[in-house]
């Protein structure tokens, strides 16, 4: 087998690694900071299911009534002076069709009348589930949406475009296509965000009464600082933990350099991040953690094959065991990276949004992660155990007696 002189190319390949963090830092100065997505600021997270309207409903009997949808029916509550509480239930397996359910809503209760927009044949199965508790009704329209069997899907390309006048969104898609489901995060920078603004932009493009909204929550500034804290600290303690592991399963200059490769590693994603302006956001430091997780692998697997290589040639050189460790590992290296880097570049071929850019920073991150092991890790412990020989023969010649005098 050849054996390559990887140790020829630690010294430039660690200048070139400070080059690429700097740089990074750079950026990060140069631009003010990161591109922080939703998930790290103050802002509204709705989740909406684009769905006509199936049939609107309106109280205006006594007390107060209200609404619950689920996978098995409705349910009227009735509260308040003159009702004591009435409940009435309308399970789909008994109102089949969206036009029998309405006729009976409105025959049951009194002062509860439905206007209904779909066709009456539809299945009531289809009607939208409610992630709202129990809407009051009113004299107001309430709308009950439903899922066309034959809705066609809708891309998040047109979901992100219809909200672009709106400033900084982001959209996730939810569950499968045929659903429609998508998670909307608007960044609040003026203390308010007023929820209609983003179902009027949607209704603009995709029709009125086409959008239900199935969860609304804001997050506060408070709870995004915390959630920023929280991902500094959790990057914190996954670089200890293996630092921990790797000093306990190697010698301690193991397990720096094998931190440190890691830490490269980080740093090479966030530097990537900086510079192309992409969203930092959660998914950002999920891809992150899957890296550092691919790369101390890789890192640990050739740390193995040095003790051993040691071990079976207890008088070569450490550069000629390094050399030789590393190339009857690359194979290996190789081929995992290659088989792996098939599935993360389909997914960032075939998909959109969050799983298109977490694609990416893995497909960074791997090449990355090669690269450090090979030469940051490896690099490290060589220089470590260069500088331990001289500091051991400066000791043993400082020792040595001096010759005597004729």
């Amino acid at each position: 087998m050849r054996i390559i002189p990887f140790s020829k190319y630690f010294l430039p390949t660690v200048i070139l690694s400070v080059f690429l963090i700097a740089a990074g830092l750079a950026g990060y100065v140069i631009f003010g900071g990161f591109n922080l997505g939703i998930d790290f600021q103050a802002g509204l997270i709705q989740e909406v299911q684009f769905a006509p309207t199936a049939f609107t409903l309106s109280y205006q009997g006594l007390g107060n009534a209200s609404i619950n949808l689920d996978r098995n029916g409705i349910r009227i509550v009735l509260s308040g002076s003159g009702v004591e509480g009435r409940s009435y239930e309308f399970p789909y397996d008994r109102y089949a069709a969206v036009g029998d359910l309405s006729t009976a809503l409105s025959q049951q209760i009194d002062g509860l009348r439905t206007v209904v927009s779909a066709p009456e044949n539809t299945p009531a199965g289809l009607l939208v589930q409610s992630a709202q508790g129990n809407p009051q009704l009113g004299a107001d329209p309430f709308r009950v949406h439903y899922i066309p069997a034959a809705a066609p899907s809708i891309a998040i390309e047109e979901v992100r475009g219809a909200l672009e006048s709106l400033g900084t969104v982001s959209v996730q898609v939810l569950g499968q296509s045929r659903e429609r489901r998508f998670m909307i995060r608007m960044e609040d920078k003026d203390g308010g965000i007023p929820a209609d603004q983003i179902i009027a932009a949607l209704e603009s493009r995709f029709g009125e009464g086409g959008v239900a909204v199935t969860r609304a929550d804001y997050v506060g500034s408070r709870f995004s600082k915390q959630l920023t804290d929280q991902a500094g600290i959790l990057m914190a303690l996954t670089l200890v933990l293996i630092l921990i592991y790797a000093s306990v399963r190697f010698k301690p200059q193991y397990a720096i350099g094998a931190v440190l490769a890691i830490a490269h590693d980080a740093l090479i994603i966030v530097a990537f991040v900086a510079w192309t302006r992409m969203e930092f956001n959660t998914i950002t430091i999920a891809s992150i953690l899957t890296i550092l997780g691919y790369s101390i692998n890789d890192t640990i697997v050739i740390f193995d094959r040095i003790r051993e290589t040691r071990r079976i040639y207890p008088d070569d050189d450490f550069r000629s065991i390094l050399d030789r460790a590393i190339s009857e590992t690359l194979s290996r290296t190789i081929i995992t990276t290659l088989t792996t880097m098939l599935a993360v570049v389909s997914l960032y071929i075939f998909t959109t949004g969050s799983m298109k850019v977490f694609a990416l920073c893995l497909i960074i991150g791997m090449i990355s992660g090669v690269y450090s092991t090979i030469f940051i890790a490896s690099g490290f412990v060589f220089f470590w155990d260069k500088t331990a020989r001289k500091r051991a023969l400066k000791k043993q010649a400082g020792a040595a007696p001096a010759p005597a005098k004729a």
